[in-house]
């Protein structure tokens, strides 16, 4: 009798994400603890890891120091992969500061093992690639200072060169140079020495360096008109600024930021400075400004312009903002006709999100410890992540059921969300806010699953996986069982790689293409 070649064989299936297969750990409250390698622990920790920043169960500096080692170690065995992910981090997951010490610490792990530098991609490679905005330069230099001393090695200067000749230009020069700037982009200069590239490159790099130094900084160039520009609108008396407004041409040949003309105006950014900055102003100024317009008193003609922007679906993709962006700016908005704009925004921004046949059982962690902040302003917490992906995926399905967990004692405490048809994802998590969803208390993930848990053909779980007792026991081995981490802790709550148990992690709808790949039985790879 055949045991294996059967009419219902099927292909095992994997996923990057790898633990061990029997626990040797805990959980940080008891349950059984999967080990993951050194690639799954590094990229759950780097796409939920906001550097410097206490987590509920680590210390910023305890997670830190994990994060650095856990660079290097993959550097170490694999430089092509961790070279991706670093890169994958700053373009596409858009988490700026994992991204930057990331490509540091690749650089010391290199260094410190005396690799030939040319082996690709090279350290000097990594480091321009995680540089995407005319600030970063300083801070990568600052942060290499601060943690190895004054000696900056070669790879990095060269890799810090080559993005200061792709993103110092006029414009960047004065919205970033500035004495609040421990590395000013004089400082940056002299250090690191780019070879400009073009004339005119070369006279902002002179002007940089005259201005960091304290000589004469009369602007040496004229094909530098921007900053000619600005250096007239400065000359001009403060009783006479606002008389300007009128002319956003002349703001714009400026290069007047939002920041600058509030400054420059010597008093309050009133709804006519508003509307002559806000055509030039960028997508995530926009967003993050919502409530001053309101405060203003900005026209409903110029709102409208920011609103069709907001909700353009190439100028969100090109913004590359987390989805929870336009939570926190709904949330902070006073005046409802960003509503709209805002949700066609993060519909956009969760375009990935399935549409999965059959039962889906969704359960939405908000124990105490989801109950944290992933920064230090403390606006949106871990379980408001797993709230917006839980309720976004619930509305898709074909059939879901969505519940918020928590307990004690071995003891669920549950509520059951109602999908309502047709309705927004931010009146959806209005509703969740407002109808007491976030529970508090322990991780009683087994005890969830139990409850609710009835014949489904999936299971997602969106938590930091720190459960309180056994996951993988009670849930049946035919039923597929996906984790969306929101910490990147250690140790997971269950086996993860293949066999119908899979994880994924992130703060974007990156990794939920993968549930359709794996169901119809093909192996999902990494997001980059």
């Amino acid at each position: 009798m055949s045991k294996f070649n059967t009419a219902d064989v099927k292909s095992a299936v994997f996923s990057p994400v790898k633990t061990e297969s029997v626990a040797s750990g805990h959980t940080f409250e008891g349950a059984p603890g999967y080990a993951r390698d050194v690639k799954s622990e590094l990229f759950l920790l780097a796409v939920s890891n906001m550097v410097g920043e206490d987590s509920f169960y680590e210390k910023a500096g305890e997670r830190d120091s994990r994060y650095r080692e856990l660079v290097r170690e993959a550097t170490l065995s694999d430089p092509e992969w961790t070279a991706r992910l670093l890169k994958w981090l700053r373009t596409e997951a858009n988490m700026r500061t994992a991204s930057l010490v990331g490509a540091a610490e690749y650089t010391k792990a290199r260094l410190d093992e005396r690799i030939v530098s040319n082996i690709t991609p090279t350290c000097r490679q990594v480091v321009d690639s995680v540089l995407q905005r005319a600030d970063e330069p300083g801070e990568m230099l600052a942060y290499w200072t601060s943690t190895y001393g004054r000696s900056v090695p070669k790879p990095v200067k060269r890799g810090v060169a080559d993005a200061v000749k792709r993103l110092y230009n006029e414009r960047s020069f004065l919205k970033w140079d500035g004495d609040s700037k421990g590395y000013r982009f004089g400082d940056v200069i002299d250090l690191v020495h780019p070879t400009a590239s073009a004339e005119w490159q070369g006279d902002l790099f002179a002007h940089a360096l005259d201005k960091r130094h304290g000589r004469p900084d009369a602007i040496p160039s004229t094909a530098l008109r921007m900053l000619h520009a600005r250096a007239a609108l400065m000359a001009l008396p403060v009783a006479d600024r606002r008389a300007i407004l009128a002319d956003t041409s002349v703001l714009a040949a400026a290069g007047m930021t939002w920041e600058s003309l509030a400054g420059w105006l010597k008093g309050p950014m009133d709804a006519k400075a508003w509307e002559a900055v806000i055509p030039s102003m960028g997508y995530m100024a926009l967003v993050r400004n919502l409530r001053n317009f309101d405060q203003a008193g900005v026209s409903d003609e110029m709102a409208a312009q920011v609103a069709a922007k907001l909700a353009d679906p190439e100028q969100v993709a090109r913004s590359r903002q987390l989805p929870l962006r336009f939570l926190s700016a709904y949330r902070a908005a006073p005046s409802l006709r960003w509503a709209l704009p805002l949700e066609k925004a993060i519909t956009h921004s969760l375009a990935n999100v399935p549409r999965l046949k059959g039962r889906t059982l969704i359960l939405v962690d908000t124990s105490g410890s989801m109950h944290a902040g992933f920064s230090k302003d403390g606006t949106l917490m871990r379980w408001d992540a797993a709230a917006v992906f839980g309720i976004a995926l619930g509305s898709r399905c074909e059939q879901a059921s969505v519940v918020s967990f928590s307990g004690g004692w071995g003891t669920a405490a549950t509520k059951v969300f109602p999908i309502q048809k047709g309705e927004s994802l931010l009146r959806s998590v209005d509703r969740w806010n407002s109808g007491g969803y976030f529970l508090g208390g322990g991780t009683e993930t087994a005890a969830a699953i139990q409850a609710h848990l009835r014949g489904h053909d999936r299971l997602v779980i969106l938590t930091d996986e720190q459960a309180a007792h056994s996951v993988e026991h009670v849930v049946p081995t035919s039923t597929a069982l996906y984790t969306w981490n929101l910490a990147g802790y250690k140790y997971g709550h269950a086996p993860s790689g293949s066999q119908n148990r899979h994880t994924f992690g992130g703060l974007t709808d990156a990794a939920f293409g993968m549930i359709p790949l794996l169901e119809a039985g093909r192996n999902a790879d990494w997001p980059f």
